[in-house]
């Protein structure tokens, strides 16, 4: 057993990865025990009750962990081995508004959260947030890991690249819609009911994926049979072809034009290509049922910690107990998708960009296995999204309102100089209270 680790979760208030970071962490209990878990989020009544639903499950356990819970970052990050960052400004509302002032301009954008100017104005908001807190890790615990959720992934994982000296990792679940997209074309595991991570942990027990390029912007280099090692990509490039027409019809474009299928699925990386309009419905991101999801959730962790109903300790795929552990046991265990700084693991793309690519954890940190070069046609359309990259963390951090136009003008979303300028400054006006630096 190795020593007893310090644990941070920033942002643990939240109703979706607050659970599911604690269900990670309590599934590994044994591998974990004796660890400080501190929660932190600025909102307390959240951070209240998660910290009541932790010590529910630590009950139930045989108290395998020393939990703290506080509003402060300050007051739990001193001597932390790992951080865990999942934060976000006035998420619901500011999203609904990096959507619509868009299309009042005829940006014809799908979902406005990562890429395109829903994901400028997003990661101006997330960079300086994550930055603060990497702060403060810096001067409390600069041998730690950060281990960072908060979106645009690459934009703010970038940002932590080019503006600290912090060893991080950024993770998205996101390759598992891969899995399920694969497997609805080859029919390898029925669903028969199955849904979510259980159906998903099936899939991966029949079939290996490796895919590799930007968050939400990955394609698959190979698919596998797990058993036989049979490359099943001449199956999936037959089969697809005769699928409905409305199964994935950007991303079997893009699989005819450059040779790869996409691997998280149309919504996501449309966000990324500049015709995806003509394929996806501008109907955006379903915030009504996010509001309503939320809603249920915290009524549901609130009667968990009453006592009123069971305690539930189930991996949740985030995979961040795994690669905490993986690194306190240097168990040199594989993933399947770590944002990291590109050292040569994509031979085609910038080295220093922040890429999602295969990964191996072990006690030295988190490290990209290389894969070689992605399609010409792909690298180019990846290499201009990370010059916009570059743009936006320049933007976010310096309050540079000309970085932030030439990002967007960088766009393939943008079609006209004044369209890009007189969208960038509605986006700056309505978030005015978030963005100090352009003040």
């Amino acid at each position: 057993m190795t020593r007893s680790l310090k644990i941070v979760f920033i942002g643990a208030g939240s109703v979706s990865f607050g659970p599911s970071v604690l269900g990670d962490l309590f599934s590994l209990a044994d591998r974990l025990r004796g660890s400080q878990v501190w929660l932190v989020d600025v909102n307390e009544p959240a951070v209240l009750l998660m910290a009541q639903v932790a010590a529910r499950a630590n009950d139930a356990l045989g108290h395998p962990f020393a939990l703290h819970h506080t509003t402060a970052r300050t007051e739990a990050l001193p001597g932390a081995d790992f951080v865990i960052v999942s934060a976000a400004v006035d998420r619901l509302a500011t999203w609904r508004l990096d959507w619509q002032i868009p299309l009042k301009h005829g940006v014809r954008h799908v979902l406005g959260e990562n890429g395109g100017p829903g994901g400028l104005s997003h990661a101006l908001r997330s960079i300086p947030l994550v930055l603060d807190i990497a702060r403060d890790v810096q001067t409390l615990c600069p041998n730690a890991l950060l281990i960072n959720f908060t979106n645009p992934v690459s934009r703010v994982c970038l940002a932590l690249s080019r503006r600290t000296g912090l060893r991080f990792v950024g993770l998205c679940h996101q390759i598992d819609a891969g899995y399920r997209l694969v497997n609805r074309v080859l029919g390898l595991v029925s669903p028969d009911g199955k849904a979510g991570h259980g159906l998903t942990a099936e899939i991966e027990q029949k079939m290996h994926l490796t895919a590799a390029g930007l968050n939400h912007f990955t394609f698959i280099l190979e698919m596998r049979e797990r058993e036989s090692g049979r490359d099943l990509y001449p199956e999936f490039r037959d089969t697809v072809k005769r699928m409905p027409p409305d199964f994935e019809l950007m991303s079997r474009r893009l699989l005819d034009t450059y040779g790869l299928f996409c691997a998280v699925g149309d919504l996501h990386a449309g966000e990324y290509v500049g015709f995806a309009h003509e394929t996806i419905p501008l109907i955006g991101y379903d915030f009504d049922a996010y509001e309503r999801r939320s809603r249920e959730q915290w009524a549901r962790l609130q009667a968990i910690a009453r006592g009123e109903a069971p305690i539930e300790i189930r991996e949740s795929r985030e995979r961040v107990a795994q690669i905490i552990d993986a690194v306190a046991h240097d168990l040199n265990r594989p993933e399947l998708a770590v944002n990291i700084r590109n050292d040569g693991w994509i031979a085609n793309l910038p080295v220093g960009a922040v890429v999602e690519i295969p990964g191996l954890v072990n006690a030295a940190g988190v490290h990209g296995v290389p894969v070689g070069e992605l399609p010409a046609g792909l690298a180019a359309l990846m290499r201009r999204e990370i010059d916009i990259q570059e743009l936006v963390v320049t933007a976010a951090v310096e309050g540079d309102r000309r970085a932030a136009l030439q990002a967007l003008l960088l766009d393939p979303h943008i079609h006209a100089y004044a369209q890009a300028e007189h969208l960038l400054d509605d986006l700056l006006r309505a978030h005015a209270k978030y963005l100090p630096q352009f003040a």
